[in-house]
């Protein structure tokens, strides 16, 4: 991203964010390139979302903050694949809704909400609707800067399902997954490798769902609150 020499003055781009390249490349393949977007890859976790969201604002403001993905079900009547989202824009707001996206509460998790029972315990304290692990830090950080913007995210697994593996144990120290540790685990454990295939596909149908919501987003015509 190119330095701006004044960094508290807006610029006429949109930035949309993505933890990991699984849930940009859909979207990635149906916009290209574009100059008045740009698409940040933050990272998996609070942390790493942060650090690249506050670096990325250093350089340039942007008129306009996506912060897009996955989500866990966590409210019981999301199916697999269901586009959400959050916005305190309202002309955003009904652009999302026109394109076929729910309006929902998000809570931005620490770890990996790995279990049905866990989503279910979740949902009791805190009233969400889905979890992520991102959106909520890069929001935050965004109001700090007076900048509008969106949680936009497809639900990958739906509150009833267990992920087949317990990802937080399968990541490093930078929450980056790695590869060693998920064959290892699928050694000890080939059952799992038929439910992980299931939700890959998931994910990939969430994945292009949600990318046809944001195509229609930075598409339509709006007047962007800020």
């Amino acid at each position: 991203m190119k330095a701006s020499s004044n960094p508290a003055a807006s610029a006429f781009f949109e930035l949309i964010t993505f933890a990991v390249t699984e849930e940009a490349r859909p979207f990635q393949n149906l916009v290209g390139p574009r100059s008045d977007m740009r698409i940040l890859l933050t990272g998996i976790g609070q942390r790493n979302a942060e650090r690249a969201i506050r670096g990325a604002l250093a350089q340039e403001l942007p008129k306009l903050v996506l912060t897009c993905g996955f989500a866990g079900g966590l409210n019981p009547e999301l199916a697999t694949g269901t586009v959400v989202f959050s916005s305190d824009d309202s002309s955003l707001s009904t652009a999302l809704q026109a394109a076929g996206a729910r309006s929902v509460k998000f809570h931005c998790a620490e770890k990996v909400v790995a279990t049905a029972g866990e989503k279910r315990a979740l949902w009791q304290s805190t009233g969400a609707d889905a979890v992520e692990m991102e959106s909520g830090v890069i929001r935050r950080i965004c109001r700090e800067h007076n900048i509008p913007g969106a949680t936009v995210r497809a639900i990958s697994d739906a509150a009833h399902e267990d992920l087949p593996l317990d990802f937080n144990r399968l990541m490093d120290a930078q929450q980056n997954l790695s590869c060693g540790k998920l064959a290892l685990a699928l050694l000890k454990s080939p059952g799992k490798i038929g439910p992980l295939i299931k939700l890959h596909k998931q994910t990939l149908a969430a994945a292009e769902k949600l990318a046809e919501v944001l195509v229609k987003i930075i598409s339509a015509p709006r007047q962007v609150q800020s």
